[in-house]
């Protein structure tokens, strides 16, 4: 259906009949001192065309004034209603992208990759299944830096974390989990919605940056920011060296006591996966413990129609300028 953005400046329509009204009428010039009483026998005719010539170009003035008028009003076509889902609530991933992140202790579709390749497979589906969330991404080694801002574009925010790479941040093997903490809740302190979230995902401890993890855990406990941890890492591992065949524990440095404390501080989870499969059932218990609430909210798509009649009111402007070019 059609519709009027503006439309009150359709009481402008009859605004220069009003001022034809109002304004005072131009002076008639003084009659010839001679008359000819005969002279209305000749051409006649001739008056009526002239009549007739001086007519049409008010006409053309009018419509154009209308379309005008029209074109300022803002005509839009609206579509049909749409669906969408707004959760209200600001969700922020926080992924470590440090050196440690590289050892390949998960197996996906048979194939040992590493850590971050594991997190980009499984938190792209959970990513996918955040329909009204305003999702962003922050990417942490030895610094902490906003890889995505909050936004509701899922795909760029899955785009983006696919494409990210161990050591994006700097070349030391170091984390700095504190400032990761405090820039999600320098981003989302400002936010006002019913709930923010943060899903930190760590292989090791805090070993940089210079706000401490349990003090950063306080203050977004007064920001009522939720924070979930998970620690990655498998608990065991069999590697080959030239003295056979021994078993490590890949996941010696991961500091689970401070990734509890934080979790326990405000109000969130602390999560261990050992393998992808783990990984997985985190996010599916994350999807239970933060669900996606749908508050129905509807839109229609606008298409503008004013360059239409704006165009035909140019179209007949032109032409009366130009009659009246032709005429002088």
């Amino acid at each position: 259906m059609i519709h009027l953005y503006w439309p009150w400046l359709l009481l402008l329509l009859p605004l220069p009949m009003l001022l034809r009204w109002l304004l005072p009428a131009r002076p008639r010039l003084e009659q010839a001192a001679l008359k000819v009483p005969f002279l209305e026998d000749f051409g006649e005719g001739e008056n009526l065309v002239l009549s007739a010539e001086r007519r049409w170009p008010l006409w053309l003035a009018g419509i154009a004034w209308c379309c005008l008028v029209l074109a300022a009003a803002r005509p839009q076509w609206l579509g049909e209603p749409l669906e969408q889902s707004v959760s209200g609530r600001d969700l922020m991933l926080a992924v470590d992208v440090s050196g440690s992140m590289e050892e390949r202790d998960f197996i996906i579709d048979k194939q040992r990759v590493d850590r971050l390749t594991a997190i980009k497979q499984v938190a792209g589906e959970f990513i996918r299944r955040r329909v009204g969330d305003r999702l962003g991404l922050i990417l942490f080694g030895t610094t902490a830096y906003l890889h995505v801002p909050l936004t509701f574009d899922r795909k760029t925010v899955q785009t983006l974390l696919n494409e990210a790479f161990i050591g994006i941040t700097d070349d030391e093997p170091q984390t700095s989990i504190g400032d990761a903490i405090g820039l999600a809740i320098k981003r989302l302190q400002d936010q006002k919605t019913d709930s923010r979230v943060l899903i930190l995902l760590t292989d090791g401890a805090n070993t940089a940056g210079e706000l401490a993890p349990l003090k950063a855990a306080e203050i977004a406990a007064e920001q009522k920011l939720k924070i979930y941890t998970i620690g990655i890492g498998a608990d065991e591992m069999l590697v080959r060296s030239l003295f056979g065949t021994r078993r490590v524990n890949p996941s010696a440095d991961l500091d689970e006591k401070t990734l509890t404390a934080i979790a326990d501080a405000t109000g969130g989870r602390y999560f261990r996966a050992r393998n992808s499969e783990e990984l997985e059932h985190i996010y599916f218990i994350l999807d239970q413990l933060e669900p996606v609430e749908k508050d129905k909210q509807y839109f229609r798509p606008r298409s503008e129609l004013f360059h239409w009649p704006l165009g035909v009111a140019l179209l007949l402007t032109g032409a009366l300028v130009t009659s009246r070019l032709r005429w002088s």
